[in-house]
């Protein structure tokens, strides 16, 4: 035996390229060759837009267009989608309309006819001889004003605003002293009183914690008709002079006031709506309980004389404004100065 060779040095830099391979590769190292000098399609191919591949495209002229368009079926469906869009739109408009106007109760408001507002007019001027003063009511909901004189409605005093914008200009033109500002400035005060009275009563009965049957219309409507005191107030000083506008002004301020204390007597004395503790522990029954029952029988400790308070409160201030939106208008006499026009 020989003696062995050393082991060599071990030099991390030195490459050994190993010993070449001996026989062919093996199997799966085997792989095709791919000749240069073919095309797999690697250009783009060119736009085809027709409705199938190698078909052209079908032009469409303007006249074929228009016979489409002018067949009844492509007419029919036009107008019901049309219709089917205008539907949709009207239902959006009155949907985001009812959240800030309510039309629907509004409709109440103004559901009169001719005769209702002769009587309606007739009771304000002369309210002493009316002895019914209760709202008749339809199961739970009140009756229409053209079937009961006593439902307020927003009819007369609308027309009393405009009534008494028209002969403030024309009693202001019969003394020299109209202007075509003087117009807006009589109708823009009348509307800023009235909205100043409304949010006088509505913050009262919030501070007094006073519930009341009274909607916030109804108190509208019981405010608006002034104009008709105002109207025929100015009417007899057209024709008296300021001594027949005081005579006037002085008997339907009384008028108005009574009633007012007759017609809202009941509905502020009656108290809110909501459910009521009824006596000896039974329950509540299944049915809504009438506002005008029992509304002097069980009165609300300390609640009674905060609406009877209120009540004065408005009777006292609708004469109050009256006199204050209309002594400006009538003609003074002789050797005084004219009151100042608002």
């Amino acid at each position: 035996m020989g003696t062995p060779a050393p082991n060599p040095a071990f030099s991390p830099t030195a490459y050994s390229p190993g010993y070449a391979p001996t026989g062919p590769p093996p199997p799966y190292q085997e792989s095709f060759q791919l000749d240069a000098n073919q095309d797999f399609n690697t250009h783009a191919p060119a736009g085809n837009f027709g409705f199938a591949g190698g078909f052209p495209s079908p032009m469409t002229s303007p006249a074929q267009i228009s016979s489409m368009l002018q067949q009844p079926v492509v007419q029919d469906m036009a107008i019901q989608y049309g219709n089917q869009l205008a539907a949709q739109g009207k239902e959006a408009v009155q949907r985001e309309l009812h959240k800030f106007v309510p039309v629907s109760r509004l409709r109440y408001y103004f559901a009169v006819d001719t005769r209702y507002v002769i009587r309606k007019l007739m009771l304000i001027v002369f309210p002493y001889t009316h002895k019914e003063w209760m709202v008749k009511y339809d199961q739970d909901t009140p009756v229409q004003p053209r079937y009961d004189i006593n439902a307020p409605d927003l009819y007369i005093p609308s027309m009393g605003y405009v009534t008494y914008v028209l002969l403030a200009g024309f009693m202001l033109g019969l003394q020299h002293r109209f202007s075509p500002e003087q117009i807006g400035i009589q109708a823009s005060s009348a509307l800023a009183y009235i909205i100043f009275e409304m949010l006088l009563y509505l913050v009262t009965l919030y501070v007094t914690n006073t519930s009341t049957s009274l909607k916030t219309l109804d108190l509208l409507a019981y405010s608006g008709y002034k104009y008709t005191v105002m109207i025929s107030s100015l009417l007899a000083g057209l024709l008296a002079g300021r001594t027949g506008y005081y005579c006037g002004l002085l008997y339907s301020s009384c008028a108005l006031s009574y009633f007012l204390v007759k017609t809202l007597r009941l509905q502020l004395l009656s108290g809110s709506q909501g459910p009521e503790q009824p006596s000896y522990g039974f329950p509540n029954p299944p049915y809504a309980a009438n506002p005008y029952s029992d509304a002097w029988d069980k009165p609300t400790p300390g609640g009674t004389k905060r609406r009877v308070y209120f009540l004065l409160f408005v009777a006292i201030t609708q004469p109050l404004l009256c006199w204050w939106l209309t002594y400006h208008l009538v003609a003074s006499p002789p050797g005084e100065g004219a009151g100042p026009a608002r």
